[in-house]
Parts: structure tokens; C-alpha cells; sequence
């Protein structure tokens, strides 16, 4: 393949234009806020699954709490009506004298044991309702730093592509200023040669495989006509000559 020197020099300028496409791209994808708000993110999911559980916990004893109290309400509903016929003189038996007091005592114990019930609840419920409260305020915390760390990316995001617009504009001017013959040759090697179609001989070493070529190489370089498209002996690259070529 022929191509007047200026047109091989141009890929230089286009080869460095794709690497630093290639480097906008992986520091694009490597951005230190992807993990951080991955790593942010599962601690986010792990406490918001917390605040559920306390808030359930703090829901069930709320229910429990009111059964509760109802219960308590019943026994002293009843011990009260008691009382009452007892003090109302309406019991003239002494059996039943004796077992309405009886009765009485039992509710009163009842109602003491139910109260206790009352307030084992209670001590349970606020503790539910404090770790509701400390793990919203952790959420919200999370959520802050989550925030933060997404619109750092975002920025970070809108100067990276804006760099890359401008890269790409500069390449696509360059790319067609060079003939599609070249231009198609140098795309597939840059597939096939990891995003490196193209590199300076610099003093016998191909700048893209970094490897010095051969002396009968070299020599076979040196003897090429200065359009002819020249490749790498080790790496298959397009060689591309300059006045540091050492030819």
C-alpha cells in the first residue's frame, strides 16, 4: 500500500486522539465514585432493611401494647363491679361474701400481673421507637453522602464528555483528511492490536510493540520509498517514518 508521507504522518495525530479517547473512556468507567456509591448503596439497602424491621418491632408492640391495656381495663372493669357489690351490701351470704373477696384478690393480682405485662411492652416499644429514630437519621446520612458522591460523578462525567466531543470532532477531521485505504487498514489494526494501529519509528524501535527492529528490518525501512506503507516486523503495526527515525 502507497500513501504520500504527510497523509502516514496524520495518523500519528490520529492515533494519539484515539488513545486519548481510550483513556477519557477508562477514566470514565473508573471513576473513584463508582465504588464509593456502590459500596454507599449497600449500606443504604442493609439499613433501610433495619429501619423496616424497628419499625415493624415497633408497630407489633404498639398492637401488643393496646391488647394489653385492654386487658388490663377488662380486669379492672370487673374488679370494679366487685367493689361495688361488696360495698353495696347486696351479698348476704357468707359463701358468697367469701368468694366475692376471693374474687376481688384475684382480680387485683391479675390486674397487677397484666400491668407489669403493660410495661415490659412499653420498655420494648421505645427501645423499637430509639433504634427507628438512630437508623432514619443513619439513612438520611447515607442518602447525603450518596447525593454528594453522585452529582461529584455527574461533574466529573460532563468534563470528561466534554473532552471526549472535543477529541472526536478533532478526529473526525483528521480522519477524513486521510485516504479510506489507510484509514480502513489502520482502523482494523488498531481492533486487532489492543487501540494501537499506528507508531513512530523512533531510532530502529517501533514506539508501538517497543521492540528494536532487526538490522535486514530496518534496513528494508530505510530502502522503502518514502510513500510506501511500511509495518512493524514484531507487532504488525503501520510504521509510520519521521525525521527521528535514525534512517
Amino acid at each position: 500500500m502507497n500513501a504520500a508521507p504527510a497523509d502516514q504522518i496524520r495518523l500519528l495525530d490520529l492515533q494519539d486522539l484515539d488513545v486519548r479517547l481510550q483513556q477519557l473512556a477508562h477514566k470514565r468507567r473508573s471513576l473513584p465514585e463508582h465504588a464509593e456509591i456502590e459500596s454507599l448503596t449497600k449500606d443504604l439497602t442493609q439499613l433501610r432493611d433495619l429501619l423496616v424491621a424497628a419499625q415493624t418491632e415497633e408497630s407489633d408492640t404498639a398492637r401488643e401494647q393496646i391488647k394489653a391495656e385492654q386487658d388490663v381495663d377488662q380486669v379492672r372493669q370487673r374488679a370494679s363491679r366487685d367493689q361495688q357489690r361488696l360495698d353495696s351490701g347486696a351479698v348476704t351470704s357468707p359463701k358468697d361474701l367469701e368468694n366475692l373477696q376471693r374474687e376481688i384478690v384475684s382480680l387485683a393480682k391479675r390486674q397487677g400481673d397484666l400491668e407489669d405485662v403493660v410495661l415490659e411492652i412499653m420498655e420494648r416499644r421505645e427501645s423499637a421507637q430509639e433504634r427507628a429514630a438512630e437508623l432514619t437519621e443513619r439513612v438520611a446520612s447515607v442518602e447525603s453522602k450518596i447525593d454528594d458522591a453522585t452529582a461529584r460523578r455527574d461533574a466529573a462525567f460532563e468534563s470528561l464528555d466534554a473532552e471526549a466531543a472535543t477529541a472526536t470532532k478533532e478526529r473526525e477531521v483528521i480522519a477524513g483528511s486521510i485516504p479510506a485505504d489507510l484509514l480502513k487498514l489502520y482502523d482494523k489494526l488498531r481492533a486487532q492490536q489492543g487501540g494501537v494501529g499506528a507508531a513512530k519509528l523512533y531510532q530502529r524501535t517501533c514506539q508501538g510493540c517497543r521492540q528494536e527492529l532487526a538490522i535486514t528490518d530496518f534496513n528494508e525501512v530505510r530502502a522503502a520509498a518514502p510513500d510506501t506503507v511500511v509495518r512493524c516486523e514484531n507487532c504488525g503495526r503501520i510504521l509510520v517514518r519521521t525525521s527521528e527515525s535514525g534512517l
